[in-house]
This record gives C-alpha cells, sequence and structure tokens, in this order.
C-alpha cells in the first residue's frame, strides 16, 4: 500500500462567511477554481483557470507551502479588486496538491 495521499481537506469560506470543508483529489489534476465551482461555490472562472481574469480570487489564511507566483497571476493580481499582498492568490493557479492539505481561503469580493 502507498503512503501518497489522494485526498486532501480543503476549508473554503464563502464571502457570507460560511464554512464549507471539502474531501479533494489530488490525482485529477484539478486546482482549487475547479474544486469550488464542482461544488456550487460563487467562482466564476471567466477565463478558464488561465490566470487572465480574477474571478477566482483567494485569501489564503492557513501556512501551506504555496507554489511562487507565476508572473502572468501577480500581472492580475495588480489588476484587481480587493487585493491584499500577503493573502490574495488565485485559485486556478493552486494545483490540488498534498501540500495544499489543511488549506484555508476565503473567497475574496467578487468586484461588483
Amino acid at each position: 500500500m502507498s503512503d501518497i495521499k489522494t485526498d486532501i481537506t480543503i476549508t473554503v469560506i464563502d464571502r457570507e462567511g460560511v464554512e464549507h470543508v471539502f474531501e479533494a483529489p489530488t490525482d485529477m489534476g484539478l486546482n482549487l477554481m475547479e474544486l469550488c465551482k464542482a461544488n456550487e461555490l460563487p467562482v466564476l472562472g471567466t477565463c478558464g483557470g488561465m490566470a487572465l481574469c480574477s474571478t477566482c480570487h483567494v485569501y489564503v489564511k492557513s501556512n501551506n507551502d504555496l507554489p511562487e507566483m507565476t508572473d502572468d497571476e501577480e500581472a492580475i493580481l495588480d489588476q484587481a479588486f480587493f487585493v491584499d499582498d500577503d493573502e490574495s492568490r488565485l485559485g486556478c493557479q493552486l494545483q490540488l496538491t498534498n501540500k495544499l492539505d489543511g488549506l484555508l481561503v476565503h473567497l475574496a469580493p467578487d468586484g461588483e
């Protein structure tokens, strides 16, 4: 039996402050935006996960070891509303891996 965990726990706080806890697979190549959409949270993912919009903007509240922000992600967040320099990330750029087990995020306001 393998020691590699294939499901992780992700907690997403929606814009109304309601906490949603999900068991998420790490073996399907999903990202956080896709997990939110699959669970019918109000995340648009308008660009389809290409880091071209900010409709999957989240605030990372936990201390997980996140991947470095790409230039594309940084450029989009520079144009987004309600950005927090320490916590803002695009959900589409956070691949569901074992490093994200226990991740806690809060959906950013939608900018409208």
